[in-house]
């Protein structure tokens, strides 16, 4: 047994002794934190985690419950926010809520605290229905749900067009050295409602940090639900995200997710179509260089006729960076007029850059449009000429054919202060200044 679950496995009962919580959580608590005894961490035997090792990652004496937390001001945390719109916010520090920075409301909705929703009887009934129901029940999510405690919770009733985006943040400060953190999302977006989310989990030291998140998205009848997920941590910092969505009939799921940085990143994402009519489109713009490593892994399951899915994933790194991309799409025999895309395509800078990619199509049904594919290379040589031809630069230029590449992803963001924030920090890994927006 590895020190670090031995360490968890032995705080577990102090950990449940200080949280305020029913026996209907609590039994979920106890089931996960055997499941993780089982299980584990995931360990590159198993397939899906074949090209991503956590053995480093794993390595640090973590402090598993920080008491102590720095005061921020809004000054410090501004660069890592979208802050030229007006937006709700759930603002977190160390672990804990931060309410002076923080803008949440129970008008009409509930954008709000976990750890609430959790302690008070009025949100039982949404907790019952939704906590832990479609999260997968594997050794690392399990983790996460026993000492589950906060996180955001959002709540939309239906019929409710939410008037500005909801940012939910995560900062770490480094006040403690080492920290495991495990945040929990629950977001349930109701009939005919629509929201759009952006979230960050960003380390303000160079300490080394590993934030085991889960969320649970649920998508009812007719709502539409925008999802912006930046990573762009520090190098110490490490993320393993678990993202379950379920989408009812004629919802609308989209998720861009925007890996820039951090030691090792993991996405996994894993959608659920639970009805006809159904729309779910996931995008991904990774561009990664040093010894960094970003996994996604996806799953998109059509369980009823008439849907309709489209994943487009593209990668750009240098330097010793390693990528992975292991995208899955899951057609039931009852799929039938499904409609589903994958694609995964790839430009290598450096010679010693690793990209793994394995796009996956299993289809039970036979009147089904799907395809996939992948592709790995470097820049275009001839188009490289022709610009440095016309007076541009080397450097420029190919900062310019990389912007091209990924501008199919960004054009797609519905929000432009995310489109621009995403803009300036792909230049900036780039080492250029762009004199416009793609």
């Amino acid at each position: 047994m590895s020190q670090l679950k031995e360490k968890l496995l032995s705080s577990f009962i102090a950990f449940e002794e200080q949280k305020n919580v029913d026996s209907y959580v609590h039994g979920i608590r106890t089931r996960a934190i055997k499941k993780f005894e089982e299980e584990g961490f995931p360990t590159k035997r198993l397939e899906n985690w074949k090209y991503t090792s956590l053995k480093k990652t794993l390595n640090y004496d973590y402090k598993l419950f920080p008491t102590t937390t720095e005061a921020l001001e809004f000054k410090d945390i501004k660069d890592y926010l979208i802050d030229d719109i007006e937006s709700y916010k759930i603002i977190f520090v160390d672990g804990k809520y931060c309410s002076h920075l923080s803008e949440t409301t129970h008008d009409g909705m509930d954008i709000c605290i976990l750890s609430s929703s959790l302690s008070q009887s009025k949100y039982d009934l949404v907790i019952e229905n939704y906590f832990d129901k479609i999260a997968k029940k594997d050794g690392i999510t399990s983790l996460n749900t026993a000492f589950s405690s906060e996180g955001s919770y959002i709540h939309i009733p239906k019929n409710v067009q939410v008037d500005k985006p909801i940012q939910i943040v995560y900062f770490s400060t480094g006040k403690n050295e080492s920290v495991l953190y495990q945040p929990r999302n629950l977001i349930v977006v109701d009939e005919n409602s629509h929201v759009e989310i952006i979230e960050r989990h960003q380390s303000l030291s160079s300490n080394s940090i590993l934030v085991n998140s889960v969320s649970e998205i649920y998508c009812n009848q007719r709502s539409i639900v925008q999802h912006y997920k930046i990573q762009d941590d520090n190098r110490n910092a490490s993320l393993i995200d678990n993202t379950f969505i379920s989408q009812q009939r004629n919802s609308d799921y989209t998720l861009h997710t925007f890996s820039f940085g951090g030691e090792l990143t993991r996405n996994n994402l894993s959608i659920f179509q639970n009805g006809e009519r159904i729309e779910s489109t996931i995008k991904g713009i990774t561009i990664i260089g040093e010894n960094q490593h970003v996994d996604h892994n996806t799953l998109i399951h059509h369980k009823e006729p008439n849907c309709n899915s489209y994943q487009d994933y593209k990668g750009i790194f240098g330097e010793n960076s390693v990528g992975v991309f292991n995208g899955q799409v899951l057609v039931e025999k009852e799929a039938q007029k499904t409609n589903a895309f994958q694609a995964n395509n790839n430009i290598l800078i450096s010679d010693k850059a690793t990209i793994n990619t394995k796009p996956q199509l299993e289809i039970f049904a036979d009147d089904v449009k799907c395809s996939h594919g992948c592709t790995v290379g470097q820049l275009d040589k001839n188009a490289l000429f022709y610009l440095r031809s016309r007076g541009i630069p080397e450097k420029e230029a190919s900062a310019l054919l990389m912007f091209g590449f990924a501008n199919k992803v960004l054009s797609s963001v519905s929000i432009p202060e995310v489109k621009t924030r995403v803009n300036n920090i792909i230049a900036k890994k780039l080492g250029v200044k762009i004199g416009f927006d793609i």
